[in-house]
């Protein structure tokens, strides 16, 4: 599945998953966000009792491990 066929919100599992990460650790990631009010972690949104994570935010961490030349985000392959 790629990125542009994600939903606009994932579960934390499903965005375990899109990271290749650990549940414990993306659930560890997502209390961090809340913790330190978004200055730390996997951005998320809770709904309730539910956290749903962005899609949008997946996209900008994704994007902010690509190499930059010249002021421009590239992929690294």
């Amino acid at each position: 599945m790629s990125v542009d066929e994600l939903p606009d919100f994932l579960t934390v599992e499903e965005t375990a998953a899109v990271l290749r990460i650990g549940r414990t650790s993306a659930y560890a990631e997502v209390r961090r966000w809340e913790i330190t009010a978004g200055r730390h972690g996997i951005p998320c949104v809770r709904v309730g009792r539910s956290l749903r994570v962005p899609k949008a935010a997946i996209i900008r961490m994704l994007g902010a491990g690509a190499p930059v030349i010249d002021g421009e985000a590239h992929d690294a392959a």
